[in-house]
This record gives structure tokens, C-alpha cells and sequence, in this order.
């Protein structure tokens, strides 16, 4: 076995690629790149009904968005089909493993007779077509080392002789990865604690086929904020939704990186060459860890504010399919400090792009009487500034609250859904400069012409 560290991240591509899965991508890509090892990407496809190449595409595409990049791979478990039948043939020969022709029913029957708690034996056969068992021991324990937990023990006597493959030949889930495991050199297994029950038949094997173990750490599983499960009712469930929502892949890794894993001072912020620097599997937790997409939209959020104007310009254009031009970049600088997603950057400054929203409850809420008068006195105040500047912006519009002793929001509100159709916007004064002059002169018009009409709760 090879002396360098070898992980390997092997999904079944049954679906998306899962928050619990990309959690368990993102450890093992921490693990290795910490270590200077080496990490596999091995797609475990042997269920042909349900994994489909657009399964594995999806798969591959959430792994890129995340940046999680592998050292070898994807490797087709279906594709290695003629290594387990080496493998399986070797057992056969040794006596390790032999043909049964039990049925469920008869394996039933057995327990029945035996007792519950007893592990089937079943009866060697040369008939043609039948499943292929590997002997379990009748006595002592399989041991897991298991990083995290310490040593978890497995009677021998409970397990089945259980069956490592069909009778047309195809290897059953525990021996394909066993197999995989040892003839790939990899020495570190990091997954999900469902699977803990998985690894003694694994163990098993790999002691049948006379390979050394790799060493294991089943990570808890995530819970939503109301301790079960993490499904889709708490949010996103899929790397890609994740995607779609507007987060960053930065901050997806940093969070996730925290979903089991912690700093001893605590840090929260970290670059991803920061969780590289300071991360190993055997500091995770042993509780459920809970996923909370207002945590990450926080974190994301933090993510978005600190990165530089063209980076985040890059990456609002990227979600919205636009160009990076100035245009965004000048609509990028007033929103950046407001929104926590990439979603949500276009309601801020989509006004900028096309005329205002007609949204009437944000009218009625604001334009109330004496708003008409208000604007008015604004426009005339607004159209001899030059530069268009923010601070002129405001200087000019400061005598109009003095003038009508109102407070900042009578008047800027009005202005805000004018120019914007919305209650919710960047600075007003950004906003007004970035709009412009012209631009903005018009839509205060419109509104104070709308205002003059009666409508004022339309």
C-alpha cells in the first residue's frame, strides 16, 4: 500500500449531488489538500436502473461549481466489473466465498430455527445461477477503528454469510467497494455515518481478500434547524440549488467546512486556503451537525461585501447571464453593501436597467398625501446640481426637509418608489446618481403627474 494519503469521494449517482454529500466531497478535498495527498473521484454506479449519465454530469458540474478539483478520476465503478470478478473468483477458489442457492425464504426459515440473533449459514452448491456468499466467522467481533468514534464492535455471530454477488455474476455494493478501496490504494475513508454499518461486511472482505484495511471516519449526519433530517422542507437540498440561489462557492465551503468542524478560537471567516491550512478530520464533532441556510446566507453575505467590486461585479454577471460592463459595475457598487446573495442583487438595481416596477402596495405605503408636493420640490431642487454626485445629491435635498420640517423618510421614500417602484433600494443618493440626472428627473416627474391624478392608493 502506497504511503502517501490517498481519500476518495465515490457518490452514487442516483440524483443531485446532496448538501450531505458535497459536506462529505468538501472533507475529504480538505483532508487531502491539507495533507498533500491525493484524492479520488470514484462514481459508484452499479445500480444501472437509476444511475444515468445525466446523474453523473450533475454530479461533476456541482463538484466544479464548488472548485472541489480531484487528483484521479471519475473512475466508473461499473467500469471495473472485470477486477471484481478477479477478486470474486480468487474467494472462490480460497473457499472463502461459495455458491448458495438459499432463497429469502429459506434464509427465513433458517433464522427461524436458529434464533433471531444468529447470523444465516448457508449450504455450498456447485449449481449454476446461484448467489455467491462470503463466510463470516462464527465467533469474535469485527472491529471498526473508526476515527472519530474510537473502536465500534460487530459480533461476528449476527452477520449473515452474507451475499457479495448475484448469480449472473454482478457484485454486490460492499464487495465492489472493498474491492475498490484496497486495489486503488486508498488509505483514509471519510463518509457519512449511514454508512457505518456497511464497513464491517467491507472490513470482511478486505481480511477474506488479505488487504489491509483503510482507515475510516463516518461523519454525523446534518439536521435541519428543527433537528431532523436534512430534507428539502428546510431549504436547499442540492449543491445546485445552492447555485440557483446566488451563493458564492467560497462561501458554500466555508460553511460547510463548519458543519462538524471548528476552529479553537472559534473563527467563523475563513479562505478556503485558511480551511485547508487548519482543518483535520479527526478535530469533527460526533453530534448531528445543523444546516441553517440563514446561517449561510449570512456568511454569504460577509462573502459578497468583502470581495473586490470587480470580482463581485463578475460574479453578479455570471448569475445573471449579463455582461461584466460598467453599467453593472456602477449598479454592483451601490448594491454591494445590501444584498446577501447573488438573487438577490437584481431587485435592487434592476431599476437601472428597466423602468420601475409597478408594485401598489409600496405606493400606497408611501405616497400619502402631501408626497406630490414633496417630489415636486425635490425635482426643482435636483435638476441644477452638477456634478451628479451622491454628496451634491444630498446637499441639495437637505434644504427641502428644512423647508417642510419633515424627517428624511417623508421625502426619501417618495423618491425611492418613484425612481424605483420598490420600498427597498441602495442609498437614495447612489441611487439618484447612478440613475442620473435625466433619468431621474423624469420618473420623480411621473410619479408627481400620477400623484396629481388622485391615484395615490392605485
Amino acid at each position: 500500500m502506497t504511503d502517501k494519503l490517498r481519500l476518495r469521494f465515490a457518490p452514487s449517482p442516483t440524483g443531485a449531488l446532496h448538501i450531505g454529500g458535497a459536506r462529505t466531497a468538501l472533507y475529504n478535498w480538505l483532508a487531502a489538500r491539507h495533507e498533500g495527498g491525493e484524492l479520488v473521484l470514484r462514481i459508484e454506479d452499479t445500480d444501472h436502473e437509476r444511475s444515468t449519465a445525466e446523474n453523473v454530469e450533475q454530479i461533476l458540474d456541482a463538484l466544479r461549481w464548488l472548485e472541489l478539483d480531484w487528483d484521479e478520476g471519475p473512475v466508473s465503478q461499473a467500469g471495473r466489473a472485470p477486477a471484481h470478478a478477479l477478486a470474486l473468483a480468487r474467494l472462490l477458489e480460497s473457499g472463502a466465498a461459495y455458491r448458495d442457492s438459499a432463497t429469502a425464504k429459506d434464509v427465513e426459515a433458517w433464522k427461524a430455527e436458529h434464533g433471531a440473533g444468529s447470523g444465516y449459514r448457508g449450504t455450498p452448491t456447485e449449481e449454476p445461477g446461484a448467489a455467491i456468499r462470503l463466510r463470516v466467522p462464527d465467533e469474535g467481533e469485527t472491529v471498526v477503528e473508526d476515527l472519530l468514534r474510537g473502536p465500534v464492535a460487530f459480533p461476528n455471530r449476527s452477520y449473515d454469510d452474507f451475499v457479495i454477488a448475484r448469480g449472473d455474476g454482478s457484485v454486490l455494493y460492499n464487495f465492489a467497494v472493498a474491492v475498490d478501496d484496497a486495489e486503488m490504494g486508498i488509505t483514509e475513508v471519510v463518509r457519512g455515518d449511514d454508512h457505518l454499518s456497511n464497513t464491517p461486511k467491507q472490513l470482511l472482505v478486505l481480511a477474506a481478500l488479505g488487504h489491509e484495511p483503510p482507515r475510516y471516519a463516518h461523519l454525523p449526519l446534518l439536521h435541519g434547524p428543527d433537528g431532523k433530517k436534512l430534507s428539502k422542507r428546510h431549504g436547499a437540498a442540492s449543491v445546485q440549488e445552492l447555485r440557483d440561489a446566488g451563493y458564492l462557492p467560497a462561501a458554500v465551503r466555508n460553511y460547510l467546512a463548519l458543519l462538524g468542524w471548528g476552529t479553537d478560537d472559534d473563527t467563523t471567516l475563513m479562505p478556503t486556503a485558511e480551511l485547508v491550512a487548519r482543518f483535520r478530520v479527526e478535530d469533527v464533532g460526533r453530534a448531528a451537525a445543523i444546516f441553517d441556510e440563514k446561517k449561510l446566507r449570512w456568511l454569504n453575505g460577509r462573502f459578497m461585501r468583502e470581495l473586490p467590486l470587480d470580482d463581485y461585479t463578475a460574479a453578479v454577471a455570471r448569475h445573471l447571464g449579463r455582461e461584466p460592463d460598467e453599467q453593472l459595475r456602477a449598479a454592483c457598487e451601490i448594491a454591494q453593501e445590501k444584498a446577501q446573495t447573488l438573487e438577490e442583487v437584481w431587485p435592487l438595481i434592476r431599476f437601472l436597467f428597466e423602468p420601475p416596477v409597478d408594485d401598489p402596495k409600496a405606493w400606497a405605503k408611501v405616497m400619502k398625501e402631501g408626497a406630490g408636493e414633496l417630489l415636486a420640490a425635490a425635482a426643482s431642487a435636483l435638476e441644477p446640481v452638477d456634478p451628479f454626485e451622491p454628496a451634491a445629491i444630498e446637499a441639495a435635498l437637505a434644504p427641502v426637509l428644512d423647508r417642510f420640517d419633515v424627517k428624511a423618510g417623508k421625502l426619501y421614500q417618495p423618491i425611492r418608489v418613484a425612481i424605483t417602484g420598490s420600498s427597498v433600494s441602495p442609498g437614495i443618493f447612489e441611487s439618484l446618481a447612478v440613475l442620473g440626472r435625466e433619468r431621474s428627473l423624469q420618473r420623480i416627474g411621473a410619479a408627481v403627474e400620477r400623484l396629481s391624478t388622485g391615484q395615490l392608493d392605485v
